[in-house]
């Protein structure tokens, strides 16, 4: 049994950089592009969004874009984003608004992926209590100040829970301290889970290679959480879908299409 009736793939992004941030050490001096996506879940108890792409404005204010995203400090700069697709205006072309969303569940809190919580107001915000501890110690780059710090409509959250019937949060840590996949069974065909960035690409999933970024170098933790869904996928006959793998995503419906 579950609740979800119908989940869209969101394109929010692109961005271009070395496929070794994707891959721990492999592909070094190959770019690539990547996708950045969020998931919009509707159940028969609420709205949930995976995951929010970036701040446009940080992208598109010349000022904001030099300071977060100065390639003397940020190499590969900012990602390709246009107003159509902020996820309000993503939400209006589907007769939504960003009151319509109930919950923004957060695999973690790097700019493309929390970002976007500037653009949507009043819904509920789960994030983990070790992802929202690391991002405030300002070692990674990739966490944005204002971005990370919680607000009243925050639910800090500790280990692995349900949302709803039929989607549920995978404790997948390594690429950050605090990661987390979810699982959505879908109302028909197999269940997916959305790894998040535990699998940027295809190749993460089927070589068991790493992230190339991973808090505090534990690589090791990243790997064992690549098994860890891959096992869960492969017990309950589940798609594992990957994060930021462009050809992968062109084989998913195409907004504002959807998976039912």
């Amino acid at each position: 049994m579950t609740s979800v009736t119908k989940m869209w793939p969101i394109l929010t992004a692109t961005h271009q950089y070395d496929k070794s941030l994707s891959t721990r050490n492999r592909g070094v001096g190959q770019i690539i592009e990547a996708p950045i996506l969020a998931y919009l879940i509707e159940t028969k108890n609420g709205r949930i969004l995976y995951d929010v792409g970036c701040d446009y404005n940080k992208i598109n204010d010349p000022t904001l874009r030099n300071r977060y995203y100065n390639p003397e400090v940020f190499e590969f700069g900012a990602p390709d984003m246009n107003p159509e697709q902020r996820l309000p205006n993503q939400l209006k072309r589907m007769g939504l608004t960003e009151a319509d969303i109930d919950v923004i569940f957060l695999s973690h809190l790097h700019f493309d992926h929390a970002g976007g919580l500037c653009d949507l107001c009043g819904a509920e915000v789960h994030i983990q209590a070790d992802e929202l501890a690391a991002a405030n110690t300002e070692k990674d780059l990739a966490y944005f100040d204002n971005e990370v710090v919680a607000q009243k409509s925050w639910v800090v959250k500790e280990g692995e829970y349900d949302l709803t019937l039929g989607v549920s949060a995978i404790s997948s840590p390594g690429h950050t301290a605090g990661h987390m996949s979810l699982w959505v069974e879908m109302p028909k065909g197999p269940p997916i889970i959305l790894a998040g960035d535990a699998a940027d690409l295809i190749e993460n999933i089927k070589d068991e290679i790493a992230p190339g970024n991973c808090w505090q170098n534990q690589t090791e933790l990243a790997i064992e959480s690549i098994r860890k869904i891959k096992k869960l996928a492969h017990n309950e006959k589940a798609d594992l879908w990957p994060n930021h793998d462009i050809v992968f995503w062109k084989t998913l419906k195409q907004f504002p299409d959807f998976h039912s």
